[in-house]
Protein backbone atom coordinates (compact mmCIF):
# COMPACT_ATOMS: atom_id res chain seq x y z
CA UNK A 1 0.00 0.00 0.00
CA UNK A 2 1.38 3.20 -1.02
CA UNK A 3 1.70 5.84 2.09
CA UNK A 4 2.27 9.63 1.98
CA UNK A 5 2.80 12.02 4.40
CA UNK A 6 -0.51 14.21 5.65
CA UNK A 7 0.50 17.44 7.78
CA UNK A 8 -2.44 19.14 9.88
CA UNK A 9 -2.49 22.75 11.02
CA UNK A 10 -4.43 23.94 14.11
CA UNK A 11 -5.83 27.32 14.42
CA UNK A 12 -2.90 28.12 17.14
CA UNK A 13 -0.41 27.20 14.54
CA UNK A 14 0.57 23.59 15.65
CA UNK A 15 1.42 20.74 13.76
CA UNK A 16 0.69 17.37 13.68
CA UNK A 17 2.00 14.52 11.13
CA UNK A 18 1.49 11.25 10.03
CA UNK A 19 1.82 8.60 7.26
CA UNK A 20 -1.75 7.93 5.19
CA UNK A 21 -2.42 5.29 2.98
CA UNK A 22 -4.10 5.98 -0.43
CA UNK A 23 -6.87 3.48 0.50
CA UNK A 24 -7.60 5.37 3.71
CA UNK A 25 -9.42 8.10 4.47
CA UNK A 26 -7.51 10.73 6.74
CA UNK A 27 -9.78 10.34 9.71
CA UNK A 28 -9.19 7.02 9.77
CA UNK A 29 -5.54 7.11 9.88
CA UNK A 30 -5.18 9.88 11.91
CA UNK A 31 -6.94 7.94 14.35
CA UNK A 32 -4.62 4.76 13.98
CA UNK A 33 -1.97 7.52 15.00
CA UNK A 34 -3.88 8.20 18.36
CA UNK A 35 -4.84 11.62 16.75
CA UNK A 36 -8.47 11.84 17.43
CA UNK A 37 -9.69 14.51 15.07
CA UNK A 38 -13.17 16.12 14.94
CA UNK A 39 -15.03 13.87 12.96
CA UNK A 40 -18.36 11.99 13.59
CA UNK A 41 -20.87 10.22 11.00
CA UNK A 42 -17.12 8.66 9.08
CA UNK A 43 -19.66 8.68 6.31
CA UNK A 44 -19.06 12.29 4.13
CA UNK A 45 -22.56 13.53 5.22
CA UNK A 46 -22.52 15.54 8.64
CA UNK A 47 -19.68 18.02 7.45
CA UNK A 48 -17.89 17.86 10.90
CA UNK A 49 -14.40 17.17 9.62
CA UNK A 50 -14.11 19.67 7.23
CA UNK A 51 -10.66 21.38 6.59
CA UNK A 52 -8.86 23.33 4.05
CA UNK A 53 -6.48 22.03 1.86
CA UNK A 54 -3.21 23.71 1.24
CA UNK A 55 -1.46 21.47 -0.67
CA UNK A 56 -1.18 17.72 -2.11
CA UNK A 57 -3.25 15.92 -4.93
CA UNK A 58 -6.23 13.62 -3.44
CA UNK A 59 -9.47 12.33 -4.05
CA UNK A 60 -12.77 13.30 -2.61
CA UNK A 61 -15.72 11.11 -2.70
CA UNK A 62 -18.75 9.86 -1.12
CA UNK A 63 -19.77 13.14 0.74
CA UNK A 64 -23.30 15.27 0.82
CA UNK A 65 -23.31 18.32 -1.04
CA UNK A 66 -25.87 19.32 2.29
CA UNK A 67 -21.96 18.69 4.55
CA UNK A 68 -20.01 20.35 1.61
CA UNK A 69 -21.05 23.22 -0.13
CA UNK A 70 -20.29 25.19 -3.66
CA UNK A 71 -18.96 27.73 -1.23
CA UNK A 72 -16.66 25.65 0.89
CA UNK A 73 -15.41 23.92 -2.27
CA UNK A 74 -14.14 26.98 -3.65
CA UNK A 75 -12.68 27.88 -1.18
CA UNK A 76 -10.42 24.63 -1.33
CA UNK A 77 -12.03 22.72 1.58
CA UNK A 78 -12.54 18.64 1.98
CA UNK A 79 -14.22 16.64 4.46
CA UNK A 80 -11.34 14.36 6.04
CA UNK A 81 -13.40 11.15 6.42
CA UNK A 82 -13.89 11.25 2.46
CA UNK A 83 -10.25 12.27 1.24
CA UNK A 84 -7.42 9.94 0.22
CA UNK A 85 -4.23 11.32 -0.35
CA UNK A 86 -2.58 10.96 -3.99
CA UNK A 87 0.54 12.51 -2.55
CA UNK A 88 1.93 14.10 0.15
CA UNK A 89 -1.20 16.38 2.09
CA UNK A 90 -0.78 19.60 3.78
CA UNK A 91 -4.51 20.77 5.37
CA UNK A 92 -5.35 23.58 7.85
CA UNK A 93 -7.66 22.86 10.39
CA UNK A 94 -10.45 25.11 11.78
CA UNK A 95 -9.23 24.98 15.77
CA UNK A 96 -7.22 24.62 17.95
CA UNK A 97 -4.60 21.80 19.13
CA UNK A 98 -6.13 21.41 22.56
CA UNK A 99 -9.60 20.28 20.98
CA UNK A 100 -7.96 17.22 19.57
CA UNK A 101 -7.53 14.03 21.89
CA UNK A 102 -4.74 11.97 21.48
CA UNK A 103 -7.14 8.91 23.25
CA UNK A 104 -10.57 7.70 22.71
CA UNK A 105 -13.31 8.97 24.38
CA UNK A 106 -14.40 6.94 27.58
CA UNK A 107 -18.04 6.13 27.78
CA UNK A 108 -20.24 7.12 31.15
CA UNK A 109 -23.43 6.43 32.59
CA UNK A 110 -26.01 9.03 33.20
CA UNK A 111 -29.52 9.09 34.56
CA UNK A 112 -32.55 10.89 33.38
CA UNK A 113 -33.25 13.64 36.05
CA UNK A 114 -36.42 15.03 34.12
CA UNK A 115 -38.24 15.33 30.77
CA UNK A 116 -40.23 18.64 29.89
CA UNK A 117 -42.07 19.32 27.17
CA UNK A 118 -41.48 22.93 25.55
CA UNK A 119 -43.80 22.50 22.70
CA UNK A 120 -45.12 19.51 21.41
CA UNK A 121 -41.93 18.50 19.62
CA UNK A 122 -39.27 20.24 21.87
CA UNK A 123 -38.16 17.87 24.77
CA UNK A 124 -36.08 19.88 27.51
CA UNK A 125 -33.79 17.10 28.80
CA UNK A 126 -31.65 16.64 32.29
CA UNK A 127 -29.19 14.18 32.67
CA UNK A 128 -27.23 13.46 35.90
CA UNK A 129 -23.48 11.81 35.41
CA UNK A 130 -22.97 9.09 37.80
CA UNK A 131 -19.84 9.88 39.64
CA UNK A 132 -16.16 7.55 38.10
CA UNK A 133 -13.96 5.18 39.80
CA UNK A 134 -12.25 8.43 41.41
CA UNK A 135 -15.84 10.03 42.57
CA UNK A 136 -15.90 12.69 40.06
CA UNK A 137 -19.16 14.16 38.88
CA UNK A 138 -18.44 16.82 36.53
CA UNK A 139 -18.10 16.42 32.67
CA UNK A 140 -14.96 18.66 32.00
CA UNK A 141 -16.57 20.45 28.44
CA UNK A 142 -16.35 23.60 26.65
CA UNK A 143 -19.40 26.00 26.35
CA UNK A 144 -21.04 25.06 22.77
CA UNK A 145 -19.46 21.74 22.71
CA UNK A 146 -21.91 18.15 22.56
CA UNK A 147 -22.34 14.42 23.75
CA UNK A 148 -23.20 11.42 22.70
CA UNK A 149 -26.43 10.06 24.24
CA UNK A 150 -26.97 6.38 23.47
CA UNK A 151 -30.20 4.31 23.25
CA UNK A 152 -30.29 1.85 26.46
CA UNK A 153 -29.41 -1.87 24.89
CA UNK A 154 -28.66 -0.66 21.48
CA UNK A 155 -25.49 0.34 19.68
CA UNK A 156 -27.50 3.37 18.74
CA UNK A 157 -26.21 7.06 19.62
CA UNK A 158 -26.95 10.45 18.61
CA UNK A 159 -25.64 13.77 19.18
CA UNK A 160 -26.93 16.69 21.03
CA UNK A 161 -25.28 19.66 22.52
CA UNK A 162 -25.20 20.74 26.23
CA UNK A 163 -27.19 24.26 27.21
CA UNK A 164 -26.01 24.45 30.59
CA UNK A 165 -22.74 26.27 31.74
CA UNK A 166 -19.59 23.63 32.53
CA UNK A 167 -20.11 23.19 36.26
CA UNK A 168 -18.79 20.60 38.92
CA UNK A 169 -22.04 18.75 39.62
CA UNK A 170 -22.17 16.85 36.94
CA UNK A 171 -25.89 17.78 35.98
CA UNK A 172 -26.68 18.43 31.89
CA UNK A 173 -29.38 20.29 30.65
CA UNK A 174 -30.16 19.59 26.62
CA UNK A 175 -33.09 20.37 23.82
CA UNK A 176 -34.04 17.72 22.03
CA UNK A 177 -36.31 18.33 18.64
CA UNK A 178 -38.28 15.03 18.48
CA UNK A 179 -38.18 13.54 15.04
CA UNK A 180 -41.03 11.81 13.43
CA UNK A 181 -40.09 8.06 13.38
CA UNK A 182 -36.85 8.74 14.69
CA UNK A 183 -34.86 6.11 17.00
CA UNK A 184 -33.87 8.77 19.61
CA UNK A 185 -36.71 10.59 19.77
CA UNK A 186 -39.16 7.56 19.99
CA UNK A 187 -37.39 6.17 23.22
CA UNK A 188 -37.06 9.64 24.67
CA UNK A 189 -40.56 10.39 23.84
CA UNK A 190 -42.11 6.72 25.06
CA UNK A 191 -39.80 5.14 27.49
CA UNK A 192 -37.00 7.92 29.07
CA UNK A 193 -38.16 8.56 32.59
CA UNK A 194 -36.64 9.72 35.69
CA UNK A 195 -34.56 6.79 37.17
CA UNK A 196 -33.78 5.97 33.52
CA UNK A 197 -29.93 5.30 32.49
CA UNK A 198 -28.18 5.78 29.23
CA UNK A 199 -24.80 5.38 27.99
CA UNK A 200 -22.59 9.51 27.54
CA UNK A 201 -19.89 10.11 25.11
CA UNK A 202 -18.07 13.16 25.15
CA UNK A 203 -17.75 16.12 24.97
CA UNK A 204 -17.17 16.81 21.46
CA UNK A 205 -16.76 19.77 19.39
CA UNK A 206 -15.22 22.66 18.01
CA UNK A 207 -18.07 25.26 18.36
CA UNK A 208 -16.78 26.90 21.04
CA UNK A 209 -15.67 30.63 22.32
CA UNK A 210 -12.69 32.22 20.72
CA UNK A 211 -10.42 34.72 22.36
CA UNK A 212 -10.28 37.54 20.33
CA UNK A 213 -10.37 40.57 22.88
CA UNK A 214 -13.26 42.38 23.18
CA UNK A 215 -14.53 42.53 19.62
CA UNK A 216 -18.57 42.45 19.38
CA UNK A 217 -20.01 39.29 19.67
CA UNK A 218 -23.53 37.79 17.55
CA UNK A 219 -24.96 35.03 18.30
CA UNK A 220 -27.41 33.37 15.29
CA UNK A 221 -29.35 30.38 16.41
CA UNK A 222 -32.53 28.61 14.93
CA UNK A 223 -34.54 26.14 17.03
CA UNK A 224 -32.58 23.77 19.27
CA UNK A 225 -29.83 25.27 17.71
CA UNK A 226 -30.05 27.62 20.43
CA UNK A 227 -28.58 25.08 23.29
CA UNK A 228 -24.96 25.86 22.10
CA UNK A 229 -25.05 29.50 21.93
CA UNK A 230 -26.96 29.05 25.13
CA UNK A 231 -24.68 27.44 27.09
CA UNK A 232 -22.09 30.05 25.89
CA UNK A 233 -23.93 32.92 26.77
CA UNK A 234 -24.17 31.45 30.36
CA UNK A 235 -20.68 30.80 31.05
CA UNK A 236 -19.98 34.79 29.87
CA UNK A 237 -22.88 35.58 32.33
CA UNK A 238 -20.90 33.68 34.54
CA UNK A 239 -17.68 35.55 34.30
CA UNK A 240 -19.55 39.17 33.09
CA UNK A 241 -17.48 39.08 29.98
CA UNK A 242 -17.38 42.81 29.12
CA UNK A 243 -18.29 41.77 25.30
CA UNK A 244 -20.93 43.87 23.69
CA UNK A 245 -23.54 41.17 22.64
CA UNK A 246 -26.32 40.36 20.56
CA UNK A 247 -28.39 37.14 20.08
CA UNK A 248 -30.65 36.52 17.03
CA UNK A 249 -32.85 33.11 18.07
CA UNK A 250 -34.88 32.45 14.58
CA UNK A 251 -38.22 30.52 14.98
CA UNK A 252 -40.56 30.02 11.81
CA UNK A 253 -44.01 30.50 14.15
CA UNK A 254 -45.19 31.01 17.71
CA UNK A 255 -46.16 27.45 17.85
CA UNK A 256 -42.13 26.96 17.68
CA UNK A 257 -41.47 29.62 20.66
CA UNK A 258 -39.59 28.01 23.64
CA UNK A 259 -36.87 29.42 25.93
CA UNK A 260 -38.23 32.72 26.15
CA UNK A 261 -38.17 33.22 30.29
CA UNK A 262 -34.47 31.42 30.17
CA UNK A 263 -33.54 33.80 27.73
CA UNK A 264 -35.53 37.04 29.41
CA UNK A 265 -33.71 35.66 32.32
CA UNK A 266 -30.20 35.43 31.59
CA UNK A 267 -30.23 39.15 29.70
CA UNK A 268 -31.58 40.15 33.18
CA UNK A 269 -28.49 38.61 34.87
CA UNK A 270 -26.10 40.48 32.07
CA UNK A 271 -26.68 43.53 30.78
CA UNK A 272 -24.69 43.51 28.05
CA UNK A 273 -27.13 41.24 26.30
CA UNK A 274 -29.16 42.36 23.65
CA UNK A 275 -31.28 39.29 21.97
CA UNK A 276 -34.09 39.51 19.39
CA UNK A 277 -36.40 36.22 19.16
CA UNK A 278 -37.28 36.12 15.66
CA UNK A 279 -40.64 35.00 14.13
CA UNK A 280 -40.38 34.47 10.65
CA UNK A 281 -44.30 34.04 10.26
CA UNK A 282 -45.89 35.87 13.02
CA UNK A 283 -49.51 36.20 13.96
CA UNK A 284 -51.25 39.31 14.68
CA UNK A 285 -50.28 39.42 18.14
CA UNK A 286 -46.75 38.81 17.99
CA UNK A 287 -44.94 41.24 19.93
CA UNK A 288 -41.41 40.28 19.13
CA UNK A 289 -39.01 40.83 16.25
CA UNK A 290 -41.14 40.18 13.15
CA UNK A 291 -39.49 38.73 10.26
CA UNK A 292 -36.18 36.16 10.37
CA UNK A 293 -32.83 35.87 12.58
CA UNK A 294 -31.11 36.69 9.09
CA UNK A 295 -33.73 40.02 8.78
CA UNK A 296 -32.67 41.02 12.17
CA UNK A 297 -29.01 40.05 11.71
CA UNK A 298 -28.37 42.20 8.77
CA UNK A 299 -30.05 45.33 10.22
CA UNK A 300 -27.81 45.26 13.20
CA UNK A 301 -24.73 44.63 11.23
CA UNK A 302 -25.46 47.80 8.98
CA UNK A 303 -25.18 49.58 12.27
CA UNK A 304 -22.54 47.87 13.76
CA UNK A 305 -19.07 50.09 14.03
CA UNK A 306 -16.95 47.03 14.79
CA UNK A 307 -16.26 44.18 12.99
CA UNK A 308 -18.14 41.65 15.32
CA UNK A 309 -17.08 37.65 15.86
CA UNK A 310 -19.99 35.83 14.32
CA UNK A 311 -21.27 32.42 15.69
CA UNK A 312 -24.01 30.45 14.29
CA UNK A 313 -25.89 27.25 14.73
CA UNK A 314 -28.51 25.65 12.86
CA UNK A 315 -29.32 24.90 9.16
CA UNK A 316 -27.38 25.11 6.23
CA UNK A 317 -29.75 27.74 5.01
CA UNK A 318 -29.07 29.90 7.99
CA UNK A 319 -25.69 29.82 7.56
CA UNK A 320 -25.40 30.31 3.91
CA UNK A 321 -28.44 33.60 4.61
CA UNK A 322 -25.93 34.76 7.09
CA UNK A 323 -22.61 34.24 5.31
CA UNK A 324 -23.84 36.22 2.66
CA UNK A 325 -24.82 39.34 4.61
CA UNK A 326 -21.47 39.05 6.35
CA UNK A 327 -19.74 38.71 2.81
CA UNK A 328 -21.88 42.32 1.54
CA UNK A 329 -20.44 43.84 4.72
CA UNK A 330 -16.59 42.66 3.99
CA UNK A 331 -16.43 39.72 6.69
CA UNK A 332 -15.33 36.12 4.82
CA UNK A 333 -17.20 33.09 5.20
CA UNK A 334 -13.93 32.32 6.67
CA UNK A 335 -14.15 34.37 9.31
CA UNK A 336 -17.55 33.19 10.60
CA UNK A 337 -17.56 30.49 13.35
CA UNK A 338 -20.45 27.94 12.65
CA UNK A 339 -22.38 24.61 13.24
CA UNK A 340 -24.97 23.04 11.24
CA UNK A 341 -27.46 20.77 11.84
CA UNK A 342 -28.34 17.99 8.48
CA UNK A 343 -30.96 15.99 8.54
CA UNK A 344 -29.00 13.88 5.65
CA UNK A 345 -26.92 12.12 8.25
CA UNK A 346 -29.75 9.57 9.21
CA UNK A 347 -32.82 9.13 7.83
CA UNK A 348 -34.61 9.58 11.48
CA UNK A 349 -32.64 12.09 13.45
CA UNK A 350 -31.49 15.26 13.14
CA UNK A 351 -27.32 15.35 12.65
CA UNK A 352 -24.60 17.88 13.72
CA UNK A 353 -22.22 19.49 11.51
CA UNK A 354 -19.52 22.06 11.97
CA UNK A 355 -17.76 25.06 12.14
CA UNK A 356 -14.45 26.63 10.09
Amino acid sequence: MTEHTTELTTRDGETLSFRCGEDQDIVTAAEKADIYLNAQCHSGVCGACIARRDAGDFVLEGYSDDALGAADREQGHVLLCCTRPRGDMRLALPYERGLIRSEKMPVRNAGVVAKTYMTPDTVKFELQLEATEDGTLSLDFEPGQFVQLGIPDTDITRPYSLANAPSWDGTMELLIKLRPQGQFSTWLHDTAEPGSTLALEGPFGTFVLRDNGLRPRYFVAGGCGIASVISMLRRMAEWQEPHPVKLFFGLWNEDELFYREEIEALAADYPNLDYRICITEPGDRWDGCRGSAIDAFTQALAAETDEPDIYICGSPGLIDGIAEVADAHGIARDKLIYERFLASASATQAARCEIT
